[in-house]
């Protein structure tokens, strides 16, 4: 029975969101609040359950692992952030936060965002096993440089200058059209798969 009434509280939720397509409406803000207000919950417990009770209070209290005590108070400073006379001792923990992850990213980040994008970047040697990987190692090449000639505003884009950056242009056109157009597949596909529930699952119920 309780699946039931979750397919039917879904649906109903489902159309209210769709009555914005009419205009906006009661029923929409409605259904726009409780999904913020739900998810907004789901997470405030997600993050409680995983960071404090796993991450803190059984490794300590329970494992007696006592070297992870000063992080979690540490952390906990961050709390202070709900007082208005005491938020600034949350100040220090954020700090500390901020600096070490970022140490901590930096490195990792250079690796996979810098390095990996360049050894990507390098086509292949050419042989007659991968000329179509050679080919498209070029395409990439040529890509990149050309964007990155169009972004380098030190010189008017004028001459040889002014021709790279149009394929940059070029390219730029394309990568965008090709991200948009996945956004809207996702999008569509997210469209069917609630045409689905609404046509397929909740008639389901009735029979």
């Amino acid at each position: 029975m309780w699946d039931t009434v979750g397919l039917w509280v879904g649906g109903i939720l489902t159309v209210a969101i769709f009555s914005l397509l009419y205009r906006d409406n009661p029923f929409y803000r409605a259904a726009e609040h409780l999904l913020v207000g739900v998810s907004a919950g789901y997470y405030v417990v997600h993050y409680f359950y995983s960071s404090v009770i796993r991450k803190f209070y059984v490794p300590v209290f329970q494992q007696g692992d006592l070297w992870l005590l000063p992080g979690g108070l540490l952390g906990l400073l961050v709390l202070f952030r709900l007082s208005r006379r005491w938020q600034w001792v949350s100040r220090y923990a954020i700090a500390f936060y901020v600096a070490a992850w970022s140490g901590y990213l930096i490195p990792s980040v250079v690796q996979e965002r810098v390095l990996a994008q360049v050894a990507s970047t390098i086509p292949a040697s050419p042989s007659s096993e991968n000329t179509y990987a050679f080919l498209m190692g070029m395409l990439v090449l040529v890509g990149v440089v050309s964007i990155l000639v169009y972004f380098y505003f030190s010189a008017p884009h004028r001459g040889l200058l002014g021709r790279i950056s149009q394929v940059g242009i070029t390219f730029l056109m394309i990568g965008f059209g090709a991200s948009f157009g996945y956004t809207v597949m996702g999008r569509v596909s997210l469209l069917i798969g609630r045409f689905q529930y609404l046509l397929q699952e909740l008639p389901a119920t009735l029979r």
